[in-house]
């Protein structure tokens, strides 16, 4: 038996609608747009789910420097061997999850769940650490902070292939006719209780949930996951608090999970609040250098990586390179042109230098990619 998807409260209907129109302004804005802007924006995105989806599990790799790793950018990256590893890891197992999207004859099944888990596992496997693979083990969850505490202790392990076949099976045909960011709540929710893995289960749960919604086909996951708003610490510490309170301290499919729901639609409606006001902000910048680029002397494939200095603080000469299709001389020329004018400066040596705003970077830019903006809880009453 699984958790199952409770009732709405009329509370939670008027929080899914507003999160639906939310969404509905996003895909319109960002079809709009201009493929190279919407390209950086979905980078951005990622590379902030991937950074605080791995800070929930301990991994502190800043969102740049991910970007960075992203584009394969090794040099210049503040963070550990094991911390590099572990955020390359979720990038590939991101980057599949997000080419699903349009796949005429996808199914879920347990050989996808467990080949998931071995692109965010793989480099740990050991015969007594799996991945890939089901646990074949106990497993407990420990309270924060007491070891020897279990808060949470995980189905036997003879259950997981029943109960991840009931799972799949589920995410096949059940509740179809749900809204689809409910369901992936409720994949998450299953998923991290049966806990069928060694270690990996609070990612791959929180990659299942972005599966889901990525499957739906209506905007781009990166748009939609949660797992940056998940990441920021007062929402880490009330998303551990809920599935507490939601799941028990074993596996406890007859417990309400009405909690768990509403605390998905908090988190996707804040979420889409925050992404809102990112593309607008990066629309405005965008705008704004355009104005600026005849005055400054600038050209149009320059502006790209002054729209990244601005919204990201930085960009490299590679990445400046591969988003506007350069040679290394071009890409090397543009960026020293930039420097001599003042409108950029250098940071680092060699293959680690960064470029960041410079003397003579427009102000007014700067100020719109640093508006600053209140977010809502829907649930609370203005």
């Amino acid at each position: 038996m699984l958790y199952v998807m409770p009732p709405l409260t009329s509370a939670d209907e008027r929080v899914l609608a507003e999160v639906g129109a939310m969404r509905s302004d996003l895909r319109h804005a960002v079809r709009q747009a201009p493929t190279k802007w919407t390209q950086d924006l979905r980078r951005a995105l990622t590379a902030s789910a991937i950074a605080a989806s791995n800070t929930i599990e301990g991994f502190q790799v800043d969102v740049r420097d991910v970007v960075d790793l992203m584009d394969g950018e090794r040099e210049g990256i503040d963070a550990s061997e094991a911390d590099k590893a572990e955020t390359l890891a979720y990038q590939q197992t991101m980057t599949y999850i997000q080419s699903l999207h349009d796949v005429e004859d996808f199914t879920y099944s347990k050989g996808l769940l467990n080949a998931l888990h071995w692109m965010l596992q793989g480099h740990h496997h050991t015969p007594h650490r799996p991945a890939g693979q089901w646990r074949r083990k106990p497993i407990f969850i420990s309270a924060a902070g007491d070891p020897l505490s279990t808060e949470y202790e995980g189905p036997h392990e003879e259950r997981l292939p029943a109960l991840t076949g009931e799972l799949v099976d589920w995410l096949n045909e059940g509740d179809l006719d749900a809204d689809p960011l409910i369901r992936a709540a409720m994949a998450h929710l299953n998923l991290v209780k049966i806990h069928p893995w060694v270690d990996g289960n609070g990612r791959m749960s929180r990659s299942l949930q972005t599966l889901v919604i990525t499957r739906q086909r209506v905007l781009a996951p990166e748009f939609s996951s949660i797992e940056e708003w998940l990441g920021m610490p007062g929402n880490t510490w009330d998303y551990y608090k809920v599935l507490r309170e939601v799941g028990g301290s074993v596996y406890s499919p007859e417990r309400d999970t009405g909690p768990w729901i509403s605390f998905n639609l908090r988190a996707y409606h804040e979420q889409a609040q925050r992404v809102r006001h990112r593309v607008q902000r990066s629309a405005d910048v965008w705008v704004l250098l355009d104005r600026h680029a005849g005055s400054l002397g600038v050209s149009e494939r320059q502006v790209g990586a002054l729209h990244e200095v601005a919204m990201a603080g930085r960009v490299r000469r590679s990445r400046h390179e591969r988003s506007e299709g350069l040679n290394s001389q071009q890409a090397t020329r543009d960026m020293q042109a930039l420097v001599k004018a003042g409108i950029l400066t250098a940071v680092g040596q060699t293959k680690g230098r960064h470029y960041v705003a410079g003397e003579r970077f427009p102000a007014d830019v700067l100020s719109a990619a640093r508006r600053r903006h209140t977010i809502r809880d829907p649930y609370v009453s203005v």
